[in-house]
């Protein structure tokens, strides 16, 4: 069993969208596609990937802005994320005329996700972690045999995700990450929604916002 991943930077805010597939039945999701749709199925036809759903982290325009249209194309559903963050995918369109970026389109999952629960993607698991603070619905998706999370605005590279959003909380999300994403282990390597792949042990020894020297 193996695990791929190939990133692609879409819209103007350079977001991580993740193709990701399980090489044995070469089945795969897409994880964040913020826009640029036709850039992530270049992708997809390039790699032969059988994508059968779209999983978002959270409903921020730069994140799930072109789910809907991605899951017109390919006749998939959307999966995620908790059930907290359908104010923001009902509000794309609205982000979207803010921010200056069309074609976001409003996003009704066809299914919310929990803590706890786990995603298949052909043969690989992905458990999912519920972890507010950024939004109240964030969701981190983790494969524990492949070492790698999907984190989305959570956590990045030397800082953290912004929580001056209507309902974003700091305290919320610094309990996020040291209760939900510590707990995997240091060897944990991770995406983010911006930025480059790092991993928690780097960030617990470094980043000055959340490491273990900066909350001692």
């Amino acid at each position: 069993m193996s695990l791929k991943v190939e990133i692609v930077q879409v819209t103007a805010f350079q977001q991580n969208c993740s193709v990701l597939w399980c090489t044995d039945t070469m089945i795969g999701a897409v994880v964040d596609p913020g826009g640029d749709v036709d850039d992530i199925l270049k992708v997809i036809n390039q790699h032969k990937i059988k994508v059968e759903q779209v999983l978002l982290t959270h409903g921020h325009l730069d994140h799930a802005g072109g789910a809907a249209k991605l899951a017109r194309e390919l006749s998939i559903p959307v999966v995620g994320p908790q059930k907290d963050d359908d104010f923001w995918l009902q509000g794309i369109e609205k982000q979207s005329q803010t921010y200056g970026l069309p074609g976001g389109e409003n996003c009704s999952p066809d299914q919310w996700l929990n803590d706890g629960e786990e995603v298949q993607v052909g043969n690989i698991s992905l458990s999912v972690l519920h972890c507010p603070g950024h939004t109240p619905g964030h969701v981190v998706f983790y494969n524990k045999a492949a070492n790698i999370a999907f984190v989305g605005d959570v956590l990045f590279k030397g800082s953290i995700g912004r929580t001056d959003f209507p309902k974003g909380d700091h305290a919320t999300l610094i309990h996020s990450i040291t209760s939900k994403l510590w707990p995997l282990g240091g060897q944990t390597q991770f995406i983010s929604g911006h930025g480059e792949v790092s991993d928690f042990a780097t960030e617990r020894a470094t980043n000055p916002f959340v490491g273990d020297r900066a909350l001692s």
